[in-house]
Parts: C-alpha cells; structure tokens; sequence
C-alpha cells in the first residue's frame, strides 16, 4: 500500500511538471491563457488589496506627518527669526533716517547763526539726581562740553549742560521746573523770564507791563554774559495763550516751545557762538498755506432762432 501511495504522488508530480511545461509552450508561444489565469487571480485579490491599502494608507500618513512635523516646526520657527530681524532692521532704518533729518536741521539753524556746534546722540533720557527732566549725550569733556552751555536742536533751545564728564554730559532740559532763561519777543526788544513747567508748555512772566502780547508772538533767547550759559537768538516758542487779568504787576503767558522733547535724537552743543548776534534770523518761518487753484469758465452762447 505505502508502495501505492508513493506511485501516485511520482504520477501527480509529473503531470504537473508536464502540464507546466505545456502551460510555458504555450505563452512562449503568445496564447494568452495565463492572462486570463492572472486576471482572475488580480480580481479576486482586488478586493483584499484595495482593503488593505484603506487601513494602512492612515498609518502611513500619520507617521509621514510626525515625520514631517519636526521640520514644519523649524521653519516657523526661522520665519519667525527672519521677521523679528528684519523688524529690527526697519526699525533701525528709520531710526537712523530720523537721526540724519534731526542732524540736518540743527546743522542748518547754526549755519544761518554762525554757531559754532557739536553734533552728539542721546543716549538716554529721563530724571536724575538733581533734575527731573534730563538727556544724556555721548560727548563730555573730552570733546570740550562744557558745564552752562547751550544746548540746541533743529527747532530750537533743547536746554543747557549741568554736567559733564569725559565722554558723555547731563543736559537739563528747557521743560524742567527749575529751568529759566531770559527771552525776548522777536521783533520788539521787550524782555522776559521764562520758566519750565514740567511739559511742552513753559510759563512767560514779562518785566514790561506796557507794551502788550499776543497769541501767536514769537520767543528768542536773549543771550547771556559771555554766552554762557544761553547764546542769543536761539529760537525757544511761540506764545500760546496770554493771561490778562486785571491788576497785574507784570503780563504772563503760557508759551508752547518748539522742540519736541520726547523724540530727541540728535541734538548739537553750541562751542562757540561767534561774533555777531543773528537777531531775528532765526524766527521760524510760518508754512504758507496751499493757494488753491482757480479756474476759469467761458461760457458759450446758444444761437437764437432768428439767426437762422
């Protein structure tokens, strides 16, 4: 029996080996069996297939968006460098444009005086020991400034030095209640005393009660013994309000200054003032207004009926 047994697997081996010779014939010779044996075969597998890659296809995306999450995280993260830098740089661009503006303008307000000046940068600005209202610049007594100079911007008196060290000095400033400087009203000799009261706007008292002020009047300095510690003919204000009570022993004013205290960038010390005093040369010259344009309209005339 086990003789049997063993004549027929050798019997059904060779029939297969046969038959897969003759199989082989036979797309060698392009009978096309087979594509029908692996059509059948792909659409019975199809189905299993097609559910397979819809189970896995999830798996597979969710670790290519772990994969890929890293890297999106770094390139936020670079984005956000790349825009806080170039914040920096406008930033610094326009800081420097307004630097070189403010520069320019104290430059063209000592050329018409003849001021000989120092152009310097805040460096700070805030209170200090002795003032409440103060800057500090980046040029001390290594560059020759001096205690009791003038200090000056584009627009007008920024204030006067009170200290000053080898390479950086204290300047108060004109807001500062302690501050005073003689003034007088531009165009007129009569004088006053000017006093800072905290904020852009100063307190005018006048030594003449006889002539009398008006909104709108423009203030100079008068100029010190020496020039120390005002130069004359710096521009200080312009007279906002004027206080006319009746009684008065002498007019006041509330005068508006000039510079503005709290955009300081550059601002220039006043070495020497020169010989001749500018006088009126420095008034600011108010913006004329815009002329609006006129325009002119002919008119034709209709021809009338009996003119035809």
């Amino acid at each position: 029996m086990r003789y049997g047994g063993e004549g027929r697997a050798r019997l059904l081996l060779i029939i297969l080996i046969v038959t897969s010779l003759f199989l082989i014939t036979l797309d060698l010779r392009g009978v096309k069996i087979l594509d029908g044996v692996r059509n059948g075969t792909q659409n019975v597998l199809a189905p299993f297939q097609k559910a397979g890659s819809t189970v896995v296809t999830p798996f597979r995306n969710f670790f290519s968006d772990v994969t890929h999450l890293g890297r999106t995280r770094n390139q936020i993260e670079k984005l956000k460098a790349d825009n806080a830098r170039l914040r920096n740089k406008l930033l610094e661009r326009k800081s420097a444009d307004a630097q070189l503006t403010q520069l320019k303008s104290v430059l063209d307000l000592a050329g018409k005086a003849g001021y000989k000046v120092l152009a310097t940068r805040v460096i700070s600005q805030g209170a200090s020991t002795s003032f409440s209202q103060t800057i500090t610049i980046d040029a001390g007594t290594s560059s020759g400034v001096r205690p009791n100079m003038t200090v000056i911007s584009g627009e007008g008196l920024v204030g006067v030095v009170k200290e000053s060290f080898l390479n950086s000095a204290l300047v108060m400033l004109a807001t500062d209640p302690d501050f005073k400087v003689g003034v007088r009203i531009a165009g007129t000799q009569q004088i006053g005393i000017l006093s800072g009261r905290g904020s852009k706007r100063a307190e005018l008292q006048l030594l003449d009660n006889q002539k009398i002020v008006k909104v709108g009047d423009v203030l100079l300095a008068r100029g010190s013994t020496n020039n120390r510690p005002f130069v004359p003919g710096i521009p200080i204000g312009v007279i906002s309000a004027v206080d006319s009570s009746a009684g008065s022993i002498a007019q006041s004013a509330t005068v508006m200054l000039y510079p503005n205290f709290s955009a300081l960038g550059v601002v220039s010390v006043v070495l020497n003032a020169g010989k001749n005093n500018p006088g009126d040369a420095l008034v600011p010259v108010a913006p004329q207004p815009t002329p609006v344009p006129t325009v002119t309209i002919y008119a034709t005339p209709t021809p009338s009926a009996s003119a035809k």
